[in-house]
């Protein structure tokens, strides 16, 4: 019990939830940046590929 009479128990879940909330943004964030990585590394790949074969084209 608080000083004023009221119950903590209330406050402790809003505090979890509310911690919950906080991770599981965290972890979606964090999941899209690391999308957003992987996919600006494959596009990176393709493009040197890309080059190098059309570099190659007049040659042959």
């Amino acid at each position: 019990m608080t000083s004023a009479g009221r119950p903590v128990s209330p406050l402790i879940g809003r505090g979890a939830s509310a911690l919950a909330a906080v991770l599981v943004v965290g972890v979606v964030l964090t999941a899209l940046l690391a999308t957003v990585a992987i996919t600006a590394v494959s596009v990176s790949i393709a493009a040197l590929v890309l080059r190098s074969l059309l570099n190659s084209a007049p040659k042959r």
